[in-house]
């Protein structure tokens, strides 16, 4: 050992993720060990697709059926090929239990997870037994296969724990955590494996390299690490661990929910679209007037909307988010996250949404569906009214008004008061 320090009506919400042809079949179906009555279980899935592809099947909640639905699963497609049937019931993505979750919230964690989803399904029969006989279904799932981000802040005596593994071979590192220290403090257990490092895999890593990778890290390092029993969850399955899977309860970087409830003055902050980094455009609040409600919710300047009323605004433009703040016209939940949260997640290559239970909003309801970006998976037979090309929104109080801009450099100055 070698060692170093949804839609209303017909109640059909459908959501639709089409498949990768290039990916491989390396990852059949899985499940956990039949019981002694030959009970069906649930069945894992990893789905790794590329950024211009989808998932090849479709989720549908519908009238007098039970359960988030697998539907549509495409001939070929990377769903069918790793097992996935139509009919089975969804019970998790990325770890978290979702068959008590609306059908839109599950929708959202599908969507901030990106290019790579672990689902955990049961086959539509044993579903509804399993229901009739009012079974606990999170009973019926590992207890807690997440592996854990850390980031973790070095003190004068170093990061406070030490990497072994055999000689001379690459991508095994065990860690050894001081009691006390600054690792045993971010949350890292003593004994875990290392994963990642700093958002990149450690699996190609000869301890050479990973003590380089280390010392040029600064004072600073984010962990991707698991318990022996979560690591050979993953290992016995063939699927690989990646930090979408994560437990972050541990980092320092959180989003923040905010309720306001409008004033007479109104709610008292400006909302503001800009860059964000490599060309993405966000939602920014600004200008907060103090002693009004944003300010009294904790809404800091610079800050970054993520979600109103429980619904992910990524891909939106300012016009409708501005529509959906105002869909409730006295009172909003906003999810936000402060600028250095936002850069760490950015720096891993992770969506904060993706690391949200289940988000609550104080309205109690939803706001209306809104078209999702033509890059992600996206809601059907939504009918909605068309929007004129380069279309920006000003307003001050309760007046409106919509103009026209030619430039996409026009419209990134946009600002809406609220």
């Amino acid at each position: 050992m070698k060692q170093m320090e949804g839609l209303e009506g017909d109640k059909a919400s459908i959501i639709k993720f089409e498949f990768n042809p290039k990916d491989g079949i390396d990852n059949p179906a899985l499940s956990l060990a039949e019981d002694m009555d030959g009970e069906a279980e649930p069945r894992f899935y990893l789905l790794s697709k590329g950024s211009t592809e989808t998932f090849g099947f479709c989720l549908h909640e519908e009238l007098g059926c039970q359960g988030h639905v697998i539907r549509q699963v495409e001939l070929g497609g990377l769903a069918q090929r790793r097992g996935l049937q139509d009919g089975d019931r969804l019970l998790q993505v990325n770890g978290h239990f979702v068959d008590h979750m609306e059908h839109h919230r599950v929708v959202q964690k599908i969507k901030a997870s990106g290019n790579q989803v672990l689902l955990a399904v049961l086959d539509g029969d044993a579903y509804e037994a399993a229901k009739a006989l009012g079974r606990d279904l999170s009973q019926m799932l590992p207890v807690d296969i997440r592996p854990r981000l850390c980031h973790v802040t070095r003190d004068k005596s170093g990061f406070g724990f030490s990497v072994s593994g055999p000689e001379g071979v690459k991508g095994t590192f065990q860690l050894s955590v001081r009691q006390d220290g600054p690792a045993d403090r971010a949350g890292v257990p003593s004994g875990s494996w290392l994963l990642e490092l700093n958002g990149h895999s450690v699996r190609s890593c000869s301890h050479t390299q990973l003590a380089r990778k280390l010392k040029q890290s600064g004072s600073k390092v984010t962990l991707l690490v698991a318990s022996s029993p979560v690591e050979e969850f993953y290992r016995l399955r063939g699927l690989q661990v990646t930090a979408a899977l994560a437990d972050t309860s541990w980092l320092p970087f959180k989003a923040r929910q905010l309720h306001m409830v409008k004033g007479a003055a109104g709610y008292g902050f400006l909302l503001k679209e800009d860059d964000y980094g490599s060309g993405a455009i966000g939602q920014f609040l600004w200008d907060i007037d103090a002693g009004l409600p944003a300010e009294q919710a904790g809404m800091k300047e610079g800050d970054r909307l993520l979600a109103v009323n429980g619904e992910s605004i990524e891909g939106l433009d300012h016009e409708q988010t501005v529509l959906r703040i105002r869909a409730h016209q006295e009172q909003v939940t906003l999810l936000v996250i402060d600028p250095a949260s936002d850069a760490f997640y950015r720096s891993i290559g992770l969506s904060p949404l993706l690391f949200l239970d289940d988000f609550d909003p104080g309205s109690g309801s939803c706001t209306p569906s809104l078209p999702s970006p033509s890059d992600s998976p996206r809601l059907c037979h939504i009918d909605v009214g068309p929007k004129g090309p380069g279309s920006w929104l000003m307003a001050a109080a309760n007046s409106i008004t919509i103009t026209q801009s030619p430039h996409r450099e026009e419209q990134r100055r946009l600002r809406h008061a609220f």
